[in-house]
């Protein structure tokens, strides 16, 4: 219902991405950070999987050595804020610097709004810089009332060819991504689905 009401509203927004073949998007939101992220990383490599993720600035000053290792396997990078701001609650000036911020560090023209909220007069603003990434597919793995099973499903059934799907490389996600990433990947990959990362 999001993605319906949000391709509407926002067409400018990225929902998902056309795709002629079986072809899913893995996002991951909030690292880099130790232990989640390389655990991420050594998945993907065993599936020759390749995602993209939406890195918080201060995570990547924090630890540069995890945020290198992403580059250099690969992966796609864009920008997620400096300290993860909530734009409904942000004042546009301020909001935009912080996306600049981070923006020094690791130069993209993909964004992603921390919680999916920014004001239209924040997308207008970013809109000739950056793609705006959302998403079709929440895994809600950041949310303590799911368990990893009903992640999972979550995935599952609603993930279609072009998907864009998202999870969380922080601790507080950590569990339920433990529990729900292998499986899925095991899952899609069984059917013959690839895991590419967003190029826009």
């Amino acid at each position: 219902m999001l993605t319906t009401l949000g391709k509407t509203f926002f067409p400018s927004l990225v929902w998902d991405i056309s795709a002629e073949t079986d072809f899913l998007y893995l996002t991951f939101d909030d690292g880099p950070v130790p232990k989640v992220t390389p655990y991420v990383l050594d998945l993907l490599k065993q599936y020759n999987a390749k995602a993209t993720f939406f890195c918080v600035g201060e995570n990547i000053n924090k630890h540069p050595n995890v945020f290198q290792r992403i580059i250099d396997e690969g992966h796609a990078v864009g920008n997620h804020t400096y300290h993860h701001l909530n734009g409904w609650k942000t004042k546009n000036d301020i909001y935009i610097d912080d996306i600049e911020k981070t923006n020094a560090l690791l130069p993209s023209n993909l964004f992603r709004p921390p919680y999916g909220k920014l004001r239209l007069s924040q997308i207008s603003n970013l809109k000739s810089q950056y793609k705006i990434v959302m998403w079709d597919v929440l895994s809600k793995d950041y949310d303590k009332a799911m368990t990893g099973e009903q992640c999972l499903q979550r995935v599952l059934t609603k993930a279609k060819p072009g998907s864009i799907i998202v999870f969380h490389d922080n601790i507080k996600a950590f569990d339920r991504l433990q529990y729900a990433l292998p499986k899925m990947l095991e899952y899609f990959s069984s059917k013959g689905f690839s895991f590419k990362k967003i190029l826009l």
